[in-house]
């Protein structure tokens, strides 16, 4: 296994860890709050929303150039990346409050509590709404990161196996505790992240330029440091101006 299936599952095991976690602090607070019946349902029909939306755009991918499609994946990625990137350094700067899961959850839960009751085709219509918009839009993350990663390395089944490994543990441990995942470091999940995200878009934009990279897929791990570092530099800057901004003040 090359440099580059193994950051490939490490990155897509972690990004789709982060959308679950917050998918089921959505889904266990409408469960517990309105029911299970119709949360579940909605979760149910997210999931079917998902698998067609990836039925469709996985096949129409592999019709494109591998040089243009890395292109076009590299930049999606770079992009995708520094937007992830960015709020890890705001939050480690303390210019943006950190993610807590349980303050997200008690207020999903108190959102629902006060919600009055609509059936619609016999469903708690608020509960399989906020079900299916919540798994729709953290799993359209995920499967952009699979689609992805796996056209841009021709490996969709081992990204696919990343997010798979997630799916299990999230749920997993979820439902056995009935309890929001607050304990899992998301935002230190993030940041990792947002470093994979940027490093591989990197690498497969300028290949798709046609750049040669000196050791080919182990430039990667020089990008994810270059990052790395720059990220700190840029968390030590906005630290340090936040305390002159005290001072001032």
């Amino acid at each position: 296994m090359t440099v580059s299936w193994v950051f490939l599952l490490l990155a897509s095991f972690l990004a789709s860890t982060v959308e679950m976690v917050e998918a089921l602090t959505i889904v266990l607070a409408a469960g517990v709050s309105r029911g299970w019946r119709s949360s579940l349902i909605g979760v149910g029909a997210a999931v079917v929303a998902l698998a067609v939306i990836v039925l469709i755009l996985g096949p129409a991918l592999t019709q494109i150039p591998f040089g243009v499609l890395r292109l076009v994946v590299g930049a999606l990625l770079l992009l995708f990346g520094l937007q992830w990137l960015r709020k890890a350094i705001l939050r480690a700067s303390g210019y943006k409050a950190l993610h807590d899961e349980s303050a997200i959850y008690q207020r999903e839960l108190s959102k629902a509590q006060t919600q009055g009751m609509v059936l619609r085709a016999g469903l708690d219509w608020y509960a399989f709404t906020l079900c299916f918009k919540g798994v729709l839009l953290e799993g359209l993350e995920v499967a952009f990161i699979v689609i992805t990663f796996g056209a841009g390395s021709k490996q969709v089944g081992l990204a696919a196996l990343g997010a798979a490994i997630a799916l299990v543990l999230v749920l997993g441990i979820g439902f056995a505790v009935h309890q929001p995942l607050s304990r899992v470091p998301e935002n230190t999940l993030k940041f990792a992240v947002g470093l994979m995200l940027t490093s591989f878009g990197t690498f497969w934009a300028t290949e798709g330029l046609g750049v040669n990279w000196p050791a080919s897929d182990a430039a990667i791990l020089a990008l994810v440091a270059v990052y790395l570092l720059i990220s700190f530099a840029y968390i030590g800057v906005l630290r340090r101006r936040r305390v002159l901004a005290g001072v001032a003040a």
